[in-house]
């Protein structure tokens, strides 16, 4: 009778511990499906790899001028208000000062007070680039300080180019960077040798 009791007892002990291990399992294998779910989170100073290149220019936040940014390619394709793609080049906002900087949004009006033009080169071409500012119009009567970056976009995020440049005149056209760009996508040779494209670029 003893035996028999224990024999029952190790008995109901196995059942316990099989449901307990089935259970674990399915915990553990649901856990595994939510975790493979969750979107991975992105290493800091990686960026889409479409891009090989990002041109910034900024000017100050409701500053009514007009700056223009103008890129040209080794191909001679330039990227500008009127063109704005080039081969791999894209102008992504031609931002026009304060112009057309509030819009009205179910009766209330919303201002984008950011003064800002980019242009993104989409891949590599092997040759030198040239990087223009232009000062369209001048709304204000002070000198506009317009900050230009140049960045490496891949394999990580680097800055290769960065001024200030004073533009004070209507017209006014000054080379911010020149660069030339390898087979490898690699950048050296960054320069301000001036060189116009705007006045190449009237009647275009």
């Amino acid at each position: 009778m003893h035996s028999d009791g224990f024999l029952a007892e190790r008995e109901q002990f196995d059942v316990f511990t099989d449901l307990l291990f089935n259970a674990l399992l399915g915990f553990v294998f649901m856990f595994l499906i939510a975790f493979m779910l969750i979107n991975p989170i992105s290493d800091t100073g990686k960026v889409d790899p479409k891009a090989e290149v990002l041109i910034t220019v900024t000017w100050p936040d409701q500053h009514p001028d007009d700056i223009d940014l103008y890129v040209e390619d080794p191909n001679g394709g330039v990227v500008w208000y009127h063109v704005k793609e080039a081969g791999l080049m894209h102008l992504d906002r031609d931002d026009r000062g304060n112009y057309r900087d509030t819009i009205t949004v179910d009766g209330q009006k919303i201002n984008n007070p950011l003064n800002q033009e980019t242009v993104t080169i989409r891949g590599i071409i092997p040759g030198e680039f040239v990087i223009n500012v232009h000062h369209y119009l001048a709304n204000g009567t002070e000198d506009v300080p317009v900050e230009v970056k140049v960045e490496k976009l891949n394999p990580e995020v680097t800055l290769v180019f960065y001024t200030t440049l004073q533009m004070d005149h209507k017209g006014q056209e000054l080379t911010a960077a020149r660069f030339t760009m390898d087979d490898e996508g690699q950048i050296s040779d960054v320069n301000r040798r001036p060189k116009t494209l705007v006045r190449s670029r009237k009647g275009a």
